[in-house]
């Protein structure tokens, strides 16, 4: 699934990222591995700004993905834009788009399909009213297209 999303998402957490040279490749290019990290850093920072750290949570990552649209080096610090996209009955999605901080130019983008769960009867469950509220008010309202 590829998404084109409209650059007016509404951000629910920017992330700055510094890139260090351990996550860089032969080729001198941050390696296609970190970038799935540094989503996965932004994706926390959200749930920690909205969930206490009492609670369990109770959600799996089921589907992620990137597409590659310029190269990150080592050194450079970029920016990931988080937004969510999407809630529905079990499961929600953050859309994420990574930058160059300085100059802005779009490095990736992808997203992130998170599934509520419950690991003792290890299956999906709807998501909880509490959240749901929670979620909603994240919500972008901007389109995003499947293409």
């Amino acid at each position: 699934m590829e998404l084109r999303r409209n650059s007016k998402l509404k951000s629910i957490v920017d992330t700055d990222i510094y890139v260090r040279f351990c996550e860089t490749d032969a080729g001198g290019h941050v390696n296609n591995t970190s970038y799935f990290f540094y989503f996965e850093e932004a994706r926390t920072r959200f749930f920690k700004s909205i969930i206490e750290r009492e609670e369990h949570i109770n959600f799996i990552v089921a589907r992620v993905e990137c597409d590659y649209v310029a190269q990150a080096f080592a050194a450079q610090t970029l920016t990931v834009k988080s937004s969510l996209i999407h809630i529905g009955t079990k499961s929600f999605t953050i859309a994420h788009e990574l930058y160059e901080k300085t100059s802005q130019t779009l490095i990736a983008r992808g997203c992130a399909i998170i599934v509520c769960f419950d690991f003792q009867q290890q299956k999906s469950i709807p998501i909880s009213n509490e959240l749901r509220a929670e979620l909603a008010q994240y919500m972008s309202v901007d389109s995003v297209q499947e293409v």
